[in-house]
Parts: structure tokens; sequence; C-alpha cells
């Protein structure tokens, strides 16, 4: 029974049987988390929701104060997703960290927690919620379902299991809970709107109510996820008599890191178009016209005239022509994809020259890889590129550690807010961890 060995695997978890690497992923995940859901509380869509939640609580809310437990899941989970820079899983495509982190940290800091319970109950969160999405998944996204709402929820439920030290049952009962409340439509991301931001703040705070409830003796449906009206039937058509449960290895570190605040299928077409670039140094003017040739669902990112950032940032074109604007100006590539910037007609008159293509053999290849070459036509010449896997994937790793993004998003915090996430599981309060933190978000 699937449910039943993802319980177990819950309830067993501990800190000391975690390798090195895992717990040191764990807290470059952490890292990443904490820098994306800093700036990303500055949002449209993180102001929106500070205006709601109420400030009196336990738990933090990043750069923020406290709220409760379930209101700061909710704001963390939007400031963590807000900016479309948080961590992925491609094979089980999801975005883990900003539904999984906020549960853990929201129940530990009200549970008084250590920090190598915090930890644990991260690394239970991504396995959980990845394993899942590997299962589900590609059928569960043709389904239009968007499993950073979906699967995200039951790891979050389990982060929030862990957090609250559930025994069998009632672990049990809190993924029955929270595979029922587990929703999130790709109509709310590819129309560009913040629904997408939603699906991630509603899935941590449907983690954390399923372990409440079931701390208190709600009961949830034993089979949720393996049943005959359960999750793997009724929204991705798998049988589960079929699939393997992918849980032997620790899937947190399998997880990328982004340096393009856009959909991850648009990075390895942007990491090609900047590395032609960087290499022939001609000019702006120089470019007739590029190609674009990928695996499908990256070509279906083909909005020519989005009308807000978010529906920017699900543009292919749009988004490598700003990629490609802000290469020549010298801007930070990372933080400037914003709609309507000042140069919205030069942006749109590179727009029109970009042309993509669904290729049929690329396409083949894709979920393992994320291929596309594209080829930029100059006057002189055609120079082409092809990418695999974006930079950020554990193949293909990023040239900087992971505090470089931090600071980059956020160069107004004290750097020492690292080292504080370095000795995270020194703390024997995760209170005593976020009061650290905290003494240098709060300003």
């Amino acid at each position: 029974m699937i449910t039943s060995k993802f319980t177990e695997f819950i309830q067993s978890a501990s800190y000391e049987q975690l390798p090195d690497g895992v717990i040191q992923k764990a807290k470059e995940c952490f890292t990443d988390f904490l820098g994306v859901a800093l700036r990303g509380s500055q949002t449209k869509s993180g102001e929106a929701v500070k205006n709601i939640i109420q400030p009196c609580g336990e738990s933090t809310v990043i750069g923020q104060g406290k709220s409760s437990a379930l209101e700061a899941g909710l704001a963390n989970g939007i400031f963590a997703h807000s900016m479309d820079l948080d961590d992925g899983h491609r094979r089980a495509m999801l975005h883990p960290g900003a539904c999984v982190i906020p549960a853990a940290l929201s129940l530990c800091e009200s549970g008084n927690r250590t920090g190598k319970e915090l930890i644990e109950s991260i690394v239970v969160g991504y396995q959980v919620a990845i394993a899942l999405g590997m299962m589900v998944n590609p059928g569960h996204r043709q389904r239009g379902f968007h499993s950073t709402g979906t699967c995200g929820t039951l790891g979050a439920a389990a982060a929030a299991s862990k957090a609250t030290n559930l025994n069998e049952v009632e672990i049990t009962n809190a993924l029955g809970l929270a595979g029922t409340q587990a929703a999130g439509l790709l109509e709310s991301d590819h129309s560009g709107s913040m629904g997408k931001h939603l699906h991630a703040g509603r899935a941590v705070h449907s983690g954390i109510l399923s372990a409440l409830l079931a701390k208190n003796g709600f009961t949830g449906a034993r089979t949720i996820l393996e049943g005959e009206e359960g999750f793997l039937k009724a929204m991705a058509d798998v049988d589960p008599h079929e699939v393997d449960l992918p849980i032997e290895d620790y899937h947190i570190s399998e997880v990328y890191f982004k340096i393009y605040p856009v959909c991850r299928h648009l990075h390895s077409s942007i990491d090609a178009l900047l590395q032609i670039v960087n290499e022939k140094q001609f000019k702006l003017e120089e470019i007739e016209k590029i190609i674009i040739n990928t695996y499908k669902i990256a070509a279906e990112h083909n909005d020519y005239h989005p009308t807000s950032t978010e529906g920017l940032k699900q543009s292919l074109p749009v988004s490598m022509a700003v990629a490609l604007l802000n290469h020549y100006q010298g801007a930070d590539g990372m933080i400037e994809f914003n709609y309507s910037p000042r140069n919205q007609m030069e942006i749109d008159e590179i727009s029109r020259k970009i042309l993509l293509k669904t290729d049929a053999i690329l396409d083949k290849e894709y979920p393992q890889i994320r291929p596309s070459e594209v080829s930029i036509f100059t006057r002189k010449s055609v120079y082409k590129k092809r990418v695999d896997l974006p930079y950020g994937e554990p193949e293909n790793p990023l040239k900087w550690d992971i505090g470089w993004k931090f600071r980059n998003l956020n160069p107004e915090v004290d750097v020492r807010v690292l080292q504080v996430i370095e000795n995270m599981d020194s703390y024997q309060d995760v209170k005593e961890f976020t009061d650290d933190l905290n003494s240098f978000l709060i300003y």
C-alpha cells in the first residue's frame, strides 16, 4: 500500500540516518527558500497576503514578524513561489521547497523542535512530494494539474507530520486529509495570474491543517493515494499496482536551483542564447532572427504579448528578449524580468524576431532532459548552441554557491544570516534559530 509506505518512511526517518550530503543539501534548499521568500514578500502577491494575515502567533512570517502556524505557512509559501525563482525537480515536475519548508518551519518553530528535527521534516517533505510527483507525471500534468499545488500538499503534510511528531495512525490520517485537499490547475499558471503563487501557499496551509487536525483525532482516508477513487486514479490515471514507489534514495539531492525568475521550461533556451552572445561578441543590432527548437511543453510557452509580470514569466519569446536586452545593457538577468519595463518597445522588436519550433526528436528526450537548440542568425553568420540541462541542475551545477543568489536578491541583508543557516542543526530550539534569522531579516 503506497500511503502506508509513505507513513512508514515519515515516521522512521531521523537526522542521525541522513548522509552528510543530504543534510548539506537541506541547508542549501533552506538558504534558497529564505532568499527567494524574503524578496518575494515584496511582490504584489506578497503584499496582498500580508494584508490579510493576523500579526499574532508563534511562527515567523519571513521578514515581517509572527503569525499563527497556518497563516505564516500560507504567507511564506506564496512569498517563496511568487518570483518563479524557487527550487524544483525536473522529473517530478514541481517546486517542493515553497511547499515543504514553510510547513516544516512554522510547526517546528511553534512546537519548540530542534534544528535537527527541522532538517528531518524538510527532507521527509521533499521525499514525499518528489516521489509522488515522479509517480504521477507526466500524465498528471497533461491533465492540467500543477504538481506544486497537488503533490506539494502531500509533501507539506509529510513535513508537518514529522514536525508535530505524529504517530503512525495520525500520519496516515494527515496524508488522507492532505490528499483530498490537493489542488492546483495549470490554467492559473499559463494565464499569467497570481493563482500560481496561491498553489504553493495553499499547499502549505493544507498540509499544516491536515497534521494539526490529525493530531486531534480527525480522520482521513487510509488509501488516499492508491484507492479506487484516490489520487493516483482520479488525477493521473495511474494503476497503483503497477507503479514503483521511488523512496530508496533521498530525492532532495536531485533538486535544482534557478537563476532566472521565469518558468523552468524556458531556462535551457535562455542559457543557450546567453552562451552564444557571450562567446561570439556580436552587436545586438546584428541579430536578424532567432530560432528555438525545443520540446513540446517548452514551445507551448508561446505568448508573444503577455499583459502581466506573471504572464511574462510564462512566455518563452518575451523572456528570451528580456534576457538578451539585459545582457547587452549590463543588467542582472536574474531579477530584472518585469512587465512593461522602460524598454518595452525594444523587447517587442526582439520578440518578433524569435520563432519557436517543436522538435520531435528533442521532445522524446523530455523529461529526462530539457533540451533546447537556439540558432541566432546575423548578417554574417549563423550561431547554434544546444543545452540539455539548464544551469542549477545537479548535473550542471551553478558556478556560484547558493549564498551568492541570496546576496544578489537581498543585498541589504547582513551576510551573517548565511552562517546562522549553516549552523541550524546546532540549535536546541527552532525559536532561537528563527530569532537569530529575524535579527537580520526584519529591518
